[in-house]
């Protein structure tokens, strides 16, 4: 796999990640004030059409551009384990920005993750 190729996939990668990221803010910015009672089709519509979801859709579809490109220029057994990497980005963007925990168990598994990447790109 060349150097423009792994650029390809990592770009994508991090595309859906931040995706997530958006996705995640947009939704928790949707949520109507305690208190404040919204039918289940007006919810969906709020949360749909905010900026920052609208901004994670708008991401993943552009990750998935780059995606087809990468998916073009090598083999999809060599480049889809690095999808994984994405449950690595957003494990580190959920404890950074939402606060959310990272145990040992799960710190383990991100490193196993990373450990089967780099073994799968020597291939």
């Amino acid at each position: 796999m060349n150097s423009s190729t792994l650029a390809l996939i990592l770009i994508s990668v991090a595309m859906s990640a931040a995706a997530q990221v958006l996705l995640k803010f947009g939704v928790q910015a949707a949520r109507p004030a305690p208190g404040a009672e919204l039918s289940l089709l007006a919810a969906l519509f709020r949360t749909l059409f905010h900026p920052l979801v609208i901004g994670g859709l708008a991401l993943y579809g552009l990750g998935a551009v780059l995606w087809l490109g990468a998916l073009a220029r090598t083999e999809l057994s060599k480049a889809y384990p690095f999808v994984s990497l994405g449950f690595v980005l957003t494990a580190v963007a959920g404890a950074l920005l939402f606060n959310e925990g990272l145990g040992m168990l799960r710190i383990s598994g991100i490193a196993l993750i990373v450990v089967g990447v780099v073994l799968v790109s020597q291939s």
